[in-house]
């Protein structure tokens, strides 16, 4: 059986929060986002192990109030994140230990607290048979392509999907898409895309409109709500 890492990049400025810390320590009910989000993957009996990237400076701060604070013993390793996301990815791929290539990893965002022990699990069984796949979900709205502030084109929105995470992937898939990134330069939007873009094909699993990612005050709303509504 292969194995299952998760890798949760925590890594981001939030200045969109504009909250005058990173975004992932912010208090959700009391406890840190980012603490919301591992806690899930500790209790998931699908998950063996944790990596978490947080920027360098904060690594003692995270692993004091986030991983020993609350008993995250799944937990392997704090990494130093990079200039962009996908770059703390990266320096999370290459710092998992003993990882083979048919391993599994999960990469998801450390500011969603909603994801569910059920999406992992579609997402490991959806990697395990396809060696790639994310959580996604259908737009609501009409999407419009502009150009120069013009509408040039309205995608039939039956087509058009929301991704999320977690992105689930072959450890020695998504590492070498990674690795090919790095050496070429290009930056991607998620994950998925570097996979896409050496022609791989990736699987959609569905996910839920409560799986937000928190990145304005707007969000840390929605985000309260949604706790209210569990309790």
């Amino acid at each position: 059986m292969a194995r299952v890492f998760a890798l949760i990049p925590a890594a981001g400025m939030g200045k969109r929060m504009g909250a005058g810390y990173n975004k992932q320590y912010l208090a959700l009910d009391g406890m840190p986002i980012v603490a919301h989000t591992v806690r899930v993957f500790q209790e998931a009996a699908c998950i063996d192990a944790i990596y978490l990237v947080s920027p360098e400076q904060e690594i003692p701060f995270c692993r004091s109030e986030v991983v020993e604070r609350y008993g995250f013993t799944k937990v392997r390793a704090i990494v130093p994140g990079g200039a962009e996301r996908q770059h703390s990815v990266h320096n999370g791929l290459r710092a998992i230990e003993g990882i083979a290539p048919d391993d599994l990893v999960l990469i998801h965002d450390g500011v969603r607290p909603f994801v569910t022990a059920a999406m992992l699990e579609a997402s490991v069984a959806a990697a395990q048979a396809s060696g790639a796949a994310i959580v996604a979900v259908p737009v609501k709205d009409t999407v419009k392509v502009v150009r120069d502030g013009v509408i040039a084109e309205t995608p039939a929105r039956e087509q058009l999907w929301l991704a999320q995470t977690p992105q689930a992937f072959r450890y020695g898939l998504i590492r070498a898409a990674h690795d090919e990134a790095a050496a070429d330069g290009f930056l991607g939007t998620d994950d998925a895309s570097l996979m896409e873009r050496q022609g791989k094909p990736v699987q959609v699993v569905r996910g839920d409109y409560t799986n937000i990612k928190i990145t304005t005050p707007e969000d840390m709303i929605l985000a309260e709500a949604f706790l209210k509504e569990k309790k």
